[in-house]
């Protein structure tokens, strides 16, 4: 626990924005990781414990992070923790510790500590006793030298590209331009997104790319994994409208194939008439084929055929 995370966190001033999350809830999240800062003000619980602890649900909690970082409260430093090593390591921005408190400093004129001044005599004020040549520097809180503003500047690009590109917004409006007939919200919220964000951050953990290079591949990433998915889905359903096949029933491509060979066979000389060529016979054999009298008659035959050419009559 940070005492200095949590007073920093009870002063923070958050406004409603249109369409943002509630004030209060975003403040009570960021208690509620300032309550776990170590003292550099990093902290590290799992998306379950921060929605449990503030009594919401893991879409909100989402969402109020995701606004969190937008607005350079807090962000994430690429290191994960946790038995699994996937709980993002979060660092509170702007956290001023106590040691960093120094005073501000006013330089005082040398006559002020003339003895023989009207003060001399006189018990010093603090101002003496603080009286120095070189002042020590202060920074206002909107100084660009600590915060976020010069943020980007002080991370790598591998930070930059790979821990902070991804923003949900941009992410939906680049699917919904990809397939406007598709439900980002579906794909954001599925069971499998986390399991597709993390091998798209492995797959290109070499390759330096700007954000919105990344959310476009991540967009095209996420819709082959949704028609994988539904392919999966579709094929664990049977087909009601399709009739089941009897066992005594061959398909057309099979019937073709075995009246061919069969043609060729001598025994099956007797059913030609005249003098017509394999070919005439074999379509006269491909419609005897289709009784089940003669499949079971020349099942012996058949056999034999599809040993001698396993797959051909598939």
């Amino acid at each position: 626990m940070s005492l200095d995370a949590t007073v920093w966190a009870w002063k923070k001033q958050f406004t409603q924005v249109k369409g943002g999350s509630s004030p209060a809830l975003k403040k009570l999240v960021l208690l509620s990781m300032a309550d776990r800062a170590d003292e550099q003000h990093c902290c590290y619980p799992s998306t379950g414990r921060l929605a449990e602890d503030c009594q919401i649900n893991k879409k909100t909690l989402f969402k109020i992070l995701e606004e969190l970082i937008e607005e350079g409260v807090i962000f994430d430093t690429g290191e994960r923790k946790g038995r699994t090593k996937q709980v993002i390591v979060y660092r509170l921005i702007g956290v001023q510790g106590r040691e960093q408190t120094v005073p501000t400093l006013e330089h005082l004129d040398d006559e002020s500590l003339d003895s023989q001044g009207s003060d001399s005599g006189t018990v010093p004020t603090l101002e003496q006793f603080q009286h120095f040549h070189e002042r020590v520097p202060t920074f206002p809180l909107n100084s660009t030298n600590i915060g976020t503003r010069n943020l980007s500047k002080n991370l790598s690009r591998e930070s930059k590209n790979k821990n902070h590109w991804l923003c949900l917004k941009k992410l939906s409006l680049e699917i919904a331009q990809a397939n406007p007939e598709i439900d980002t919200n579906e794909i954001i919220s599925s069971t499998w997104f986390n399991r597709e964000l993390r091998a798209f951050e492995l797959f290109n953990a070499e390759k330096s790319m700007c954000d919105e290079l990344m959310i476009y591949h991540f967009a095209n990433w996420l819709l082959e994994a949704k028609a994988k998915q539904d392919r999966l889905k579709n094929s664990s359903q049977p087909n009601q409208k399709q009739p089941a096949k009897s066992k005594n029933t061959l398909t057309d491509k099979q019937r073709y194939f075995f009246a061919s060979k069969l043609s060729r066979l001598p025994e099956f000389a007797k059913y030609s008439e005249g003098n017509e060529s394999y070919e005439q016979l074999a379509k006269r054999l491909e419609s005897m084929l289709k009784e089940s009298e003669n499949l079971k008659k020349w099942a012996e035959y058949l056999i034999n055929i599809s040993n001698e050419h396993k797959g051909d009559a598939a």
